[in-house]
């Protein structure tokens, strides 16, 4: 899950520039996903997902942690790719129903790079999830996000990347 929990810190920390929807609207008049998501944030927060997995494919047979997943490079990709996806949609959804950036939406801010990068990985590569996302898998993986998450976002917070601590 490495892959999918990397991209969203590093699209916060190395965007900016350019946003993908480019400044359109929706029939509603708002913003289809706004400012904070950008083409190099994309970009960068998934070469460095990517990075980080290909990193963890490299080392995993000299792994003590054997019960983690073995990933491939498919895995990898479809992990960081689904996060940022994931988030678009979740910004896409908040944009229609209000709210602005920084808005916070407890659960889906801490889950919606999951379900983005889940989901991709059952679509892209089944096998893969069949085998490795067993029940304990997801159960920590559903533990372990939220408290990585408001980690991460208060690092971000006090290092000025951030704008809120959510």
């Amino acid at each position: 899950m490495l892959p999918a929990y990397l991209p969203n810190p590093a699209a916060a920390l190395f965007g900016g520039g350019t946003p993908i929807d480019g400044g359109r609207r929706w029939s509603d008049g708002r913003r289809l996903l706004g400012d904070g998501k950008t083409w190099r944030g994309l970009v960068l927060g998934i070469l460095s997902g990517v990075l980080l997995g290909l990193i963890q494919v490299s080392v995993q047979d000299a792994c003590v942690f054997v019960w983690l997943p073995r990933h491939t490079v498919l895995s990898v990709l479809l992990l960081a790719v689904g996060a940022l996806a994931g988030d678009m949609v979740k910004s896409f959804v908040k944009r229609r129903i209000g709210k602005e950036r920084g808005a916070a939406w407890p659960l889906a801010d801490q889950y919606d790079l999951v379900a983005g990068s889940l989901l991709l990985l059952l679509i892209g590569d089944y096998g893969f999830a069949a085998v490795n996302l067993t029940i304990p898998v997801i159960f920590w993986i559903l533990v372990l996000t939220p408290l990585l998450h408001r980690a991460v976002n208060l690092i971000g917070y006090a290092i000025g990347v951030k704008d809120v601590p959510w």
